[in-house]
């Protein structure tokens, strides 16, 4: 496969996972009681919108449709945000886990705007070098102000009292065991084994 076709999968991917969150940020609004986060959650919801905009543009440079591939890890780092909104923390607690779920989003978005900025510019394509850039410094902006808005929420968190332990839930059930599965497949290439409980 040519590095064009590596490029145009990588950004149908991005492609998608931006529009995924444009369905998925109102929730973590709607989800924080914290008045900063619940603003930059709103004020990147209209960054994502013309983020896939400008992904139409570059799919427009290169003669090609921007639909055609699901983006299964977005969708994997979303669900981590629908847990964390799920979660029966409260106050702070609660508040470090829609950060925590966010920067993973950020995060995610990043790398992919990166790699897909190298191949672009192996390719020789400034206009989308140039477009991809601009996207990725809103990503890495947005990773830093949901850092400094978070920084006074963990510490109050870190104050808050452990509420007592309630019954796992069958999805925190099933998570458990595959995280057990996930230890027990990676015990031999660590070269360590495993306990099991």
């Amino acid at each position: 496969m040519a590095l064009k076709s590596v490029l145009i999968d990588e950004l149908r991917d991005l492609y998608s996972a931006e529009n995924q969150l444009v369905k998925a940020l109102p929730n973590l609004a709607k989800g924080s009681k914290n008045p900063k986060l619940k603003s930059i959650f709103t004020d990147h919801l209209a960054e994502t919108k013309g983020q896939v905009e400008r992904l139409k543009k570059v799919f427009a440079e290169l003669g090609e449709k921007p639909t055609g591939q699901h983006c299964n890890g977005m969708e994997g780092v979303i669900e981590e945000g629908k847990d964390a909104l799920e979660k029966d923390e409260e106050g702070s607690s609660f508040e470090a886990g829609l950060i925590g779920a966010a920067l993973r989003t950020e995060h995610y978005e990043i790398a992919g705007y990166e790699a897909s900025i190298s191949m672009a510019t192996a390719l020789g394509m400034p206009k989308i070098v140039k477009l991809l850039n601009s996207t990725l410094k809103e990503e890495v902006s947005a990773a830093k102000k949901i850092t400094a808005a978070g920084a006074p929420i963990m510490k109050l968190s870190a104050k808050e009292p452990e509420a007592p332990k309630q019954p796992k839930t069958g999805k925190e059930k099933y998570s458990a065991k595959k995280s057990k599965e996930d230890e027990s497949h990676a015990a031999p290439e660590l070269g360590t084994s495993t306990t099991v409980s």
